[in-house]
């Protein structure tokens, strides 16, 4: 059985937060329904007043396997730890160590806006970066 699903997210500015998480898993923003070429186009055909146009947005995997990412504008902001969090994943082994790898991903991630935590480098519990996203949410690099 095909079972797809998306991940939401809260967020005080999705466009910002998308453009975050885009770069941080390959992404890329899920392009406007047909016939419309840009968001702009397809916004403003809906009727929907600009103030507006930063209330919701998506991002895709380009190769279509990753779940979609919707993240939609809430007026509150966070204030507690994630129940749950993404993972993004730099190797696919959990004997894979090079913590050097998991380093510039987390440099990378800094330049855009992360925040970087706790480093685990452990052969028992394995090895992680914790990272904070632009508006505060948790993942790890692993």
């Amino acid at each position: 059985m095909d079972q797809k699903f998306s991940v939401t997210m809260d967020a005080a500015d999705p466009l910002a937060l998308g453009e975050f998480w885009a770069v941080a898993l390959g992404y890329v923003r899920e392009p406007p329904p047909a016939p419309h070429q840009t968001w702009d186009e397809a916004l403003t055909a809906w009727g929907l007043p600009p103030e507006r146009w930063n209330d919701a947005n998506a991002i895709i995997d380009p190769d279509g396997l990753g779940p979609r990412i919707f993240i939609q504008k809430v007026p509150e902001p966070k204030t507690a730890k994630n129940r749950v969090h993404l993972d993004v994943r730099v190797s696919t082994s959990r004997e894979n160590k090079d913590m050097a790898a998991l380093q510039a991903k987390a440099d990378l991630l800094v330049a855009a806006g992360a925040t970087q935590g706790e480093v685990f480098d452990d052969e028992i519990s394995g090895h992680w970066i914790v990272m904070r996203d632009p508006e505060g949410n948790e993942f790890c690099i692993i």
